[in-house]
């Protein structure tokens, strides 16, 4: 326990504590600071980031393609009406970027 606090008081020092974070609240965040984790983390961890980039994308661009097939009949019966109704593919393009952002 008093190393924990030894340790922690050298990452940060005493003068940047708050009046409020005492010895005992240091040595509460010791185990948090101190990195246990497996060798195998960081795989998973990029792995849920790509597999997070791969089926949001995918689901962008189907919804891409069934929204542009839904214009596409609408302008033959309904030319008129094709710009007010382009608003899923924007839709469905912005899903696309913001699964990069979510993902990231």
């Amino acid at each position: 326990s008093s190393i924990q606090l030894v340790w922690i008081s050298s990452l940060i020092p005493a003068s940047s504590f708050s009046p409020f974070l005492s010895a005992v609240s240091a040595t509460m965040l010791a185990p948090l600071l101190a990195f246990a984790c497996t060798s195998s983390a960081p795989f998973f961890g990029f792995m849920g980031v790509a597999s997070a980039l791969v089926f949001a994308n995918l689901g962008a661009a189907y919804g891409t393609a069934k929204s542009g097939v839904g214009i596409m009949s609408m302008g033959v019966m309904h030319h008129e009406a094709v710009m007010k109704n382009i608003i899923p593919v924007v839709m469905a393009g912005g899903l696309g970027v913001f699964c990069l952002v979510v993902a990231v």
